[in-house]
């Protein structure tokens, strides 16, 4: 990316940019816009409460209510699924670290990342300040944060070296959210979009998954730079104007603002594993299931993927972390138990003897041709070696779970009862969904979906 550039004024690019996430609404959406936000609320929702229980999750809400508390005069937000109050950035870094170490929650491929993890905790803790907050504008400001923040993402990367992580750029969706629901000017959504880019964290990928720990893909950091960076600048705290908006080299991954909706080009994760390794699980799948495959039938596994994929773990898991970011660990579970859930990757399944021996029979390799659609699709194939000698294989398979075809509501709502159901009892849960599919009608408070998660567990 350029270096420097002087920008006195604000440029066309921002202008255009401010006039989309301030005037945006709900009446103007296309209707499978509005819903696929609805969706991903609800989706958003049921990995933050599987999440709940991982330990990242509770050192992180006991660090922002110790840490971030806040000052008598400022506004707090109750962390979701716990009851206590924190500051809205310690919200952010609270509720943005327990989604983000369960690794379940959307993505755009262009972006090689992911948004939802961090707008959602912006959102809430914005949307908390605000108890007349209606359904359809958390919605449409929802909404507006997934369209800055893949944009700025896509700008990011296409300037940079770099591969780095999602809080990077998402921290900016946060502070456009911010800006409209705090009901603040465009020139302090200029600022706070400068302030956002120029602290949120520009980790690096590659490190955290070589070495998988509770920093993830840095949407800890990114959510409370995001939240932070629009109560600065609301108090009169100036940012040099975002790179990624207003820089020239930046300007082509705005062209399509409000006339092309990414939001609905995400994919939606079925399994709580880095999406790298989607591919080559729902091959696995496939292939038990057309033929009956028991483990002891298994000689040996072997995957073809793209470069980053292949770098994943290809050992037993340690940690939560580890398994996550694993590849082996995931086609194991799909072999031998049919299923990649929550528990999959939780410790208590680290000692399972059949997945513990099939995970050190799983070696991967870079397919040149599956390289060469990467990002812009996830693929893989699986050759399962079976101990009479035969080879089953699953061909080029992509990953399931969208942007095509997305998934369905239903699909949705079942994903949504396998995260929640060990968390909640039946009648908050569905009165939860009730709450999430309705936010876009006519009448509807956010506030009344809130006071469902406020409530600890």
């Amino acid at each position: 990316m350029t270096q420097m550039q002087t920008i006195p004024n604000p440029s066309d690019n921002f202008l255009q940019i401010a006039s989309f996430v301030q005037s945006l609404s709900i009446k103007g959406l296309p209707p499978q816009v509005t819903h696929t936000a609805k969706l991903l609320v609800l989706d958003l929702i049921g990995v933050l409460a599987a999440a709940g229980k991982l330990e990242a999750g509770q050192i992180a809400r006991d660090h922002a209510v110790n840490h971030w508390a806040a000052g008598p005069d400022a506004v707090s937000a109750r962390l979701l699924f716990d009851g206590r109050r924190s500051s809205l950035p310690g919200f952010g870094f609270a509720m943005g670290t327990q989604l983000d170490n369960l690794d379940a929650h959307d993505g755009w491929q262009p972006s090689k990342g992911h948004a939802g993890a961090a707008l959602c905790p912006a959102l809430v803790a914005f949307a908390s300040a605000d108890k007349n907050v209606s359904g359809r504008e958390a919605l449409t400001a929802f909404i507006s944060g997934y369209e800055i923040s893949y944009r700025a993402g896509v700008a990011l990367h296409a300037t940079v070296e770099d591969y780095h992580t999602s809080g990077a750029w998402n921290a900016l969706g946060c502070a456009a959210i911010g800006t409209r629901l705090r009901g603040l000017s465009d020139d302090t959504l200029r600022h706070a979009l400068g302030i956002a880019e120029y602290h949120a964290p520009r980790s690096q990928m590659m490190r955290e998954i070589a070495n998988p720990t509770m920093l993830h893909d840095g949407t800890g950091f990114g959510a409370p730079v995001g939240i932070l960076a629009v109560l600065l600048a609301e108090d009169g705290f100036t940012g040099a104007p975002a790179a990624t908006v207003e820089f020239d080299d930046a300007v082509f991954a705005w062209d399509s603002l409000g006339t092309e909706w990414l939001t609905t080009q995400q994919y939606i994760k079925p399994y709580p594993i880095c999406r790298w390794a989607h591919a080559a699980i729902d091959a696995a799948l496939g292939l038990r299931n057309d033929h009956g495959i028991r483990p002891d039938m298994i000689e040996r596994v072997d995957i073809g993927t793209f470069a980053y994929s292949a770098e994943l773990n290809c050992e037993v898991p340690t940690t939560s972390s580890n398994a996550q970011y694993s590849l082996a660990w995931p086609v194991a579970c799909a072999l031998v138990r049919g299923l990649v859930g929550v528990e999959e990757v939780m410790e208590t399944s680290f000692g399972d003897p059949d997945l513990v021996s099939l995970t050190n029979r799983i070696s991967a390799h870079v397919n040149p041709e599956i390289e060469a659609t990467f990002p812009k699709n996830r693929l893989a194939s699986v050759a399962v070696h079976l101990r009479d000698g035969s080879v089953l294989e699953s061909g080029v398979t992509c990953a399931s779970g969208g942007p095509d075809p997305q998934p369905s509501e239903a699909e949705v709502v079942s994903k949504f009862h396998n995260f929640a159901d060990p968390v909640f009892g039946t009648a908050r849960r569905d009165a939860i969904v009730a709450a999430c599919l309705s936010l876009g009608d006519e009448g509807a408070s956010f506030h009344n979906l809130l006071d469902l998660l406020t409530e600890a567990t």
